[in-house]
């Protein structure tokens, strides 16, 4: 599917736009000829990075704006073609700890965000950034779509409220909306300095530092989406009135368990030391387990699949924080 006829001249908001996926997306709209305004909050903890846009902040309008700020998005969504909502709190141990915040970001602000398109730009198309984190801990593996939702924790509650009011207001207001549900989305401009995003991040940061880095329990099986590929999922959807009012996984080219993962890290930074710790207590009460998902329905429905191998992915994740480290301290 080519993604060009359907982004050049289109007016593109993006929420959570200095952040990881955000600038990754923005980038890629900034090649296809899109008219991009990024808006993100900059809060210190949730990954916004204004050299997440280095090279291209000529190209983008930036606001810097809470989605929490009603009269703000009220402003920012008219006139737009495509919300990409990627703004969230993704941190469940911070959601565990104030879980207010997740709520006001992650399900009230949603709600909020979906009323003013509905009065003030009813013929935007929204693509929502969901997680797998919804689902809890797997009762089968690959999981697909079908699969029942027990989040674990309070973010993820609140992740799967903010999706279902997208495909509510798909369904009953006919806002054109479809969600996407990340799986461990990994590559340049990811936060490293902490595990709020993801914590391939910290591993990646100490690689490029040239210290151990632990990985708890080690047996875990994961999947991985390098950034590029997730940008490319994002495009397809917005661009594809099929996918209206659908929920699709993302999955990864492979499978692989984190002690595997850490030795893929180690040969792709060319060399390094990792050691396998017994899972802190905190994190253990929130651990699903073993997860991937079932992507058979996106690559179905949308002609989605993965085309940046882990091997690869990880080889330019170092590379890239090898050259802009101090940018991500």
């Amino acid at each position: 599917m080519d993604e060009s006829p359907s982004f050049s001249g289109s007016q593109v908001l993006i929420t959570g736009g200095l952040g990881f996926i955000g600038s990754n997306l923005a980038r890629r709209l900034v090649e296809l000829g899109a008219h991009v305004t990024l808006v993100d909050s900059l809060i210190p903890e949730y990954g916004g990075n204004l050299f997440n846009i280095e090279g291209i902040a000529d190209w983008v309008r930036v606001n810097i704006s809470d989605v929490r700020d009603e009269h703000s998005m009220r402003y920012l969504v008219q006139g737009q073609h495509i919300l990409f909502n990627l703004a969230g709190q993704t941190s469940h141990l911070d959601s565990m700890q104030d879980p207010f915040t997740d709520l006001e970001i992650n399900a009230c602000a949603q709600l909020d965000i979906l009323e003013t398109c509905r009065r003030y730009n009813p013929g935007i198309k929204i693509v929502f950034a969901s997680t797998r984190q919804i689902y809890g801990k797997p009762d089968y593996l690959p999981v697909d779509e079908k699969h029942i939702l027990r989040p674990v924790d309070v973010n993820g509650i609140n992740k799967m409220a903010g999706e279902w009011y997208h495909i509510l207001y798909n369904n009953v207001y006919d806002l054109r909306a479809c969600a996407l549900r990340l799986t461990n989305t990994y590559g340049p401009r990811m936060r490293i300095k902490d595990a709020r995003q993801t914590f391939l991040g910290v591993w990646v940061r100490l690689l490029v530092e040239n210290r151990p880095f632990e990985v708890w329990g080690g047996e875990q099986l994961r999947d991985f989406t390098y950034v590029d590929d997730c940008v490319d999922a994002l495009l397809r959807a917005a661009a594809s009135d099929a996918a209206n009012g659908k929920v699709y996984n993302l999955g990864g080219e492979r499978v692989v368990s984190l002690q595997e993962l850490a030795g893929l890290a180690v040969d792709a930074s060319g060399g390094g030391q990792y050691l396998v710790r017994e899972f802190p207590a905190e994190r253990k009460r929130i651990d699903i387990g073993d997860y991937y998902a079932d992507d058979s329905l996106i690559r179905r429905e949308l002609g989605w699949q993965p085309q940046v191998a882990l091997p690869e992915g990880l080889a330019r994740t170092i590379r890239f924080y090898r050259q802009h480290l101090e940018h991500y301290l």
